[in-house]
């Protein structure tokens, strides 16, 4: 599905009072993006994600929302530090990297109460059958059978439900686009089912969101030639100091040609890292090396000097956040404060909606 415009505020949504920032706000298409809080980010989150969105977040058609989403991190990890510090270091990257939290909204998912609450009113508007369907779910059942296991072995209710908590998200702040990969959108079109369904049982609350696929954003290769992902341990962190990155780096699979012979850039770690980071003009001097069989070793060299240039600033700025905590939870607590602003006056629009009342 591509870009669709909707109005932000119509019937049954909250109207604040009016002023020349409540009309410019609503003229906005809502663009909302979370990050799950499981693990240190790397560079395929930063090429995939990270930096679009932040690209995104400076446009003047958009108003952004991105959260930390330490709830959905509870779905397949119980190491409370690990959920703690990986919260810790998303924060820090994003704020390194350079979001205006003066024009985006940054929040964490645990500090907006409303949300788990409006996560129950859409659980109770969400059919099992629609459940049942979900990816992960189906692909976590395949795997038991395959196994020989029972069907539902290992899978919590947090994992089954997964979609309803993602629909809360996007819902609460009624979010006309959600980026997302291609393994996502199933997400977003069942947010669509159950916002659609509520409609229909309580009035229009909610805009109908839209999966945002980009094609042009890059999914990295990770150090072994396979998707770079935390599952994998194929990753590389992105703000590693420079002497641990060139050892990543220098890990990278390639295959036994020597210098001197051609190698195939579009069959190499190497060259589509390089792809992702560097100018037109810089992909096409690595291509035209490539085809005069640079040296592994030296092709390496290359892209390491590249992204350490381009991050070097970032990762000081980075490890200055990690070093001040209170710092980084000031800005979540503003974020959070932003955010429900919205979500405090909302939920009770839809308290009111389902009946959920004072008694008069």
């Amino acid at each position: 599905m591509q870009n669709r415009c909707f109005s932000l505020y119509h019937s049954g949504l909250p109207f604040p009072p009016l002023n020349s920032d409540t009309i410019t706000i609503m003229s906005k298409q809502r663009v909302l993006t979370g990050i799950t809080t499981t693990g240190t980010p790397h560079l395929g989150n930063y090429v995939g994600a990270i930096r679009p969105a932040i690209r995104s977040s400076e446009r003047d058609d958009a108003q952004s929302f991105y959260f930390l989403a330490d709830y959905h991190a509870l779905i397949k990890c119980q190491d409370p530090e690990q959920v703690h510090q990986s919260t810790r270091e998303i924060a820090a990257t994003w704020l390194a990297l350079g979001l205006n939290t003066d024009k985006a909204v940054f929040y964490r998912q645990s500090d907006i109460p409303e949300i788990p609450e409006l996560c129950w009113l859409l659980t109770c508007m969400a059919a099992k059958g629609l459940m049942n369907r979900a990816h992960a779910y189906k692909a976590a059942v395949a795997a038991n059978m395959e196994a020989g296991e029972d069907p539902d072995f290992g899978v919590n209710m947090g994992l089954y439900s997964y979609p309803v908590l993602m629909a809360a998200d996007i819902l609460m702040f009624n979010a006309n686009e959600v980026p997302v990969g291609k393994d996502q959108v199933q997400h977003v079109e069942m947010a669509r089912d159950i916002a659609a369904r509520f409609n229909h049982h309580y009035g229009d609350h909610f805009v109908l969101p839209e999966a945002k696929v980009d094609d042009h954003v890059a999914v990295l290769q990770g150090l072994d030639g396979r998707k770079m992902s935390k599952s994998y341990n194929n990753t590389i962190p992105l703000f590693l100091p420079e002497k641990k990155l060139k050892k990543h780096i220098n890990k990278i699979k390639t295959n036994l040609l020597e210098p001197g012979e051609p190698k195939d850039p579009d069959d190499s770690t190497v060259f589509q890292i390089w792809q992702a980071f560097a100018t037109p003009e810089q992909t096409d001097e690595m291509r035209t090396a490539f085809a005069e069989g640079i040296a592994w070793g030296e092709a390496k060299k290359q892209l390491f000097e590249l992204v350490n240039g381009q991050l070097g600033e970032a990762r000081g700025r980075y490890e200055a956040l990690l070093a001040n905590p209170t710092h980084i939870e000031e800005v979540l607590q503003a974020g959070a404060e932003k955010a429900r602003k919205e979500s405090r006056e909302f939920i009770g629009k839809l308290r009111e909606a389902v009946g959920i009342r004072p008694i008069r």
